[in-house]
């Protein structure tokens, strides 16, 4: 039977017109970046929450298109399993869609533009789909299936018959949901009328828009050639605005393009060339929408990029052909260039307008101190927080938490590797500071010798700034190392300033206020975890310890003075020490000749874990750091060097 319906696909296209009928939905955005990753476990699923489906439905939206590169979410040759995490994601966003009414349109967007599509892509996408389709098959019609992105350098009659091949699969395990469609060539207008009449009566055909190219893709880096030098090409076509064009593109296409702007570069060519697409629709009698239109931000001026998506936006609804913008936060975005991109106070009012959305009210921001608990990690990175690892073997997803669905697990980390936490925008955590709060985590690993840091990084705010540290380090004096979840607290006040490395290394200066922060790191700062693996869990800010209710948090054992760090140092070195319990401590710097030269600590101490910093006023040499409660009394050899 697929064999015949090949064949009719070859030798009668539109054999029949399928009925009239307009898209269920009319515009809306895609949400790119988000699940675009090389695989589900380095999704940071919070990057959008259901609130931003709010703000986006709140702007006149009824469709979001999500972008899924689904390929990379599965086990690979010969069976491609999907990651069962990606349907938990999946599975919230559809929740969050269907809930506040939007259409969701599910987009296989496997997709490299410098790697054709190949022509046994149907491997992949028949087993993929099949999975998706048996997953979603029973939700609201609000979910729709998008075949595949933009396929490329592929033969359109082999594309043909593998989008058939896909129908069909899908529809072996759902006749329900609408499918969405597109030719070949980039899904371009050029391509719709080499598809073929599909026998099937649910679906909408989809094509992408981004004429002219030269100004919808200025500054692009990933175009072939790269379009980095091209920038402030105007439109409309403006004679006395063009720039000159640059050297480092000459003879390449784009030249062309440059040279025949004056005629390709207007907004009626712009409406010509979508006719195209509006003539096919027309003359097939099928439903269609432009699941792509825009133009990236970093070398066009904005008033060109609103005049632009005024055109392309009003004349496809003059048309009666819904729309996706591409994007909502990225360069192709709604929000202001370089912004944080907050909807509250970052939105580009001009632009909205000219997508015809409702323009919000926008207020300008200001940090303002947080005064209430701030969560890192909890299953998932907090609100406002972004992913920002470097360095393999980290895995935000694990299995068998201290609580919840997930843990953080992290192998064989080199050197200076990390889990980051960006925050955006930055945090005052001046008050909690003040207020005595507590960064606290669970930890948990088998792996002797384990030893890191935790470290807030601050902004830098100018040439003359650099971004200082206050960090902390974990060892296995803390925390047993012995494959059971504990808890590290250490008051924020008590953690020390460490430096700052900004293209060179910068001592301590007493500089970091806790007012900007940009950033929380756990870090392999002392020696690389080779070897080793660490377990992390409930990442917080807290007000206390109890305030999680943790019957297993641990105090030191007993007293401890570790090796400060940097040693040797010039001129401002870290200490750290362990008390089990409240006590009279001193901690006092000797010269060789066994004179105090310093008095760091003098006084009750509670129970855990401390660090001072000792910025050294005196000549270089060797010194003696001593620790003393009671009748305990250890030493430690500091070398200053000048």
């Amino acid at each position: 039977m697929r064999q015949f319906i090949f064949s009719a696909l070859l030798i009668f296209p539109f054999v029949t017109s399928l009925p009239a009928g307009e898209v269920p939905f009319k515009r809306g955005v895609n949400l790119s970046t988000w699940m675009e990753q090389p695989s589900a476990r380095q999704i940071q699923f919070t990057k959008y929450t259901k609130k931003d489906f709010q703000n986006i439905k709140s702007l006149g939206c009824d469709v979001i298109r999500l972008p899924i590169a689904m390929h990379n979410m599965t086990s690979g040759a010969p069976d491609y399993t999907i990651d069962p995490l990606l349907f938990d994601f999946l599975d919230e966003a559809v929740n969050w869609a269907e809930e506040l009414g939007l259409h969701i349109i599910l987009d296989n967007h496997s997709f490299d533009p410098a790697v054709n599509t190949q022509p046994n892509v149907g491997i992949i996408l028949a087993p993929v789909w099949k999975q998706m389709a048996a997953h979603f098959k029973d939700r609201s019609p609000l979910v729709y299936y998008e075949v595949l992105n933009e396929p490329h350098g592929i033969n359109d009659i082999v594309w043909n018959i593998i989008q058939q091949m896909v129908i069909d699969t899908i529809r072996s395990v759902d006749t329900k949901h609408t499918i969405v469609i597109g030719p070949a060539g980039w899904n371009s207008y050029n391509n719709l009328n080499a598809m073929p009449w599909y026998p099937d009566t649910n679906l909408i055909y989809t094509f992408h828009f981004y004429d002219p190219f030269i100004f919808s893709h200025q500054g692009a880096s990933w175009a072939s050639p790269s379009m980095e030098p091209l920038a402030g090409i105007p439109f409309p076509y403006d004679a006395a605005r063009m720039p000159v064009f640059p050297a480092a593109l000459n003879g390449t296409y784009y030249q062309n393009d440059y040279n025949n702007y004056s005629t390709i570069g207007t907004a009626a060519n712009v409406k010509k060339i979508l006719d195209i697409a509006v003539n096919f629709q027309k003359n097939k009698n099928v439903k269609l929408f432009c699941g792509e239109f825009g133009a990236f931000d970093r070398n066009s001026i904005n008033e060109d990029r609103v005049r632009y998506y005024q055109t392309v936006r009003s004349y496809l609804e003059e048309k009666g052909i819904a729309w996706t913008s591409w994007d909502y936060q990225g360069g192709f975005g709604i929000f202001k260039k370089g912004s944080a991109a907050m909807f509250d106070y970052d939105l580009n009012v001009p632009l909205i307008s000219a997508l015809g959305f409702n323009v919000p009210p926008q207020s300008i921001f200001s940090i303002k101190p947080d005064s209430s608990a701030v969560e890192l990690y909890g299953d998932y990175f907090g609100q406002n927080v972004v992913q920002s690892n470097n360095g393999a073997g980290i895995d935000l997803y694990a299995p068998a938490p201290f609580s919840g669905k997930y843990c953080i697990n992290w192998k064989n980390g080199a050197q200076y590797d990390r889990v980051g936490f960006d925050f955006v925008p930055d945090k005052d955590l001046s008050l909690l500071k003040n207020n005595g709060y507590w960064l606290q985590m669970r930890v948990k690993s088998s792996s002797p010798g384990l030893k890191f840091d935790v470290r807030f990084i601050d902004s830098k705010s100018g040439p003359s700034d650099h971004p200082w540290r206050m960090s902390s380090t974990v060892t296995g004096l803390n925390i047993a190392w012995d494959g059971n979840w504990h808890t590290y607290s250490i008051q924020l006040k008590n953690m020390s300033e460490t430096g700052s490395w900004d293209s060179t290394w910068y001592n301590p200066s007493g500089l970091f206020d806790w007012k900007a922060v940009d950033r929380f790191e756990i870090v392999a700062e002392q020696a690389s975890l080779t070897g080793k693996e660490l377990w992390l869990d409930d990442i917080r800010i807290v007000s206390s310890p109890a305030s999680v209710n943790d019957a297993f948090a641990i105090l030191p054992k007993e007293f401890r003075l570790e090796q400060n760090y940097p040693n040797p140092f010039n001129p401002s070195t870290t200490i750290q020490f362990d008390v089990p319990q409240s006590s009279h401590v001193t901690l006092r710097i000797f010269n060789v000749l066994g004179q105090n030269v310093a008095t760091l600590v003098n006084g009750t101490i509670e129970a855990g874990s401390h660090s001072v910093q000792w910025n050294a006023d005196v000549s270089a040499g060797i010194y003696l750091c001593r620790l003393e409660s009671g009748t305990f009394f250890q030493t430690r050899k500091l070398l200053l060097v000048k």
